[in-house]
């Protein structure tokens, strides 16, 4: 038994060792690319296609303690892609889950991003051209909102139940007046004017 847990603890230390090796090429492969992120030494994302297309999406791969002796775990629940319909999103997933399956034991990362950059625009041909381009997410408005000044309250008048009983005669439920609110009386109109005919 006490072979065993070494041999599991010797695996570990030795994937350990393998995924800081294999971050350390990835951020020089990629260090010139904006789409790469390393979000932190077990998690990578990497943006296909245009940034903000809708054609475009974001990947995660998040490492786990025994890689790369186990696929890693593919995430597309980012908020980026929200604009991509479940049923491409299970596409990517089911076909790049079967391409880390056949790479199990070695280095996967970028041949999986490479893959994906080959095959990309083949997923998302299905993908409507009709999604909102509000969905996508701009982190430089959200942080330019953050650091303005919040804005001020507007102070909401408070009316008094006698002037609230007078506004509620004057508008109906709509918010409208009621229809000839502003006719006049012919009889009281004549009877302040005087007669016409002297």
């Amino acid at each position: 038994m006490g072979y065993s847990s070494s041999y599991v603890a010797i695996k570990l230390i030795m994937a350990n060792e393998e995924q800081t090796e294999e971050i350390e090429v990835l951020k020089s492969i990629f260090e010139e690319d904006e789409s790469f992120k390393l979000v932190n030494e077990c998690c990578i994302q990497y943006k296909f296609g245009e940034d903000k297309s809708r054609k475009s999406f974001l990947v995660e791969f998040s490492l786990p303690s025994e890689y790369p002796h186990i696929a890693p775990e593919i995430s597309l629940d980012s908020f980026y892609n929200n604009h991509i319909s479940p049923k491409i999103k299970e596409n990517i997933l089911t076909r790049l889950q079967e391409q880390a399956n056949d790479l199990t034991g070695e280095a996967m990362i970028y041949t999986l991003v490479d893959w994906l950059k080959e095959n990309g625009d083949d997923f998302m041909s299905a993908q409507a051209d009709l999604a909102p381009a509000s969905v996508f997410y701009d982190s430089t408005s959200a942080k330019e909102q953050h650091s303005c000044t919040p804005k001020p309250k507007v102070k909401k008048e408070h009316l008094t139940k006698a002037q609230k009983r007078k506004l509620a005669n004057r508008v109906d439920v709509n918010g409208e007046r009621p229809r000839g609110w502003n006719w006049i009386d012919p009889i009281k109109h004549l009877s302040q004017t005087g007669s016409m005919a002297q």
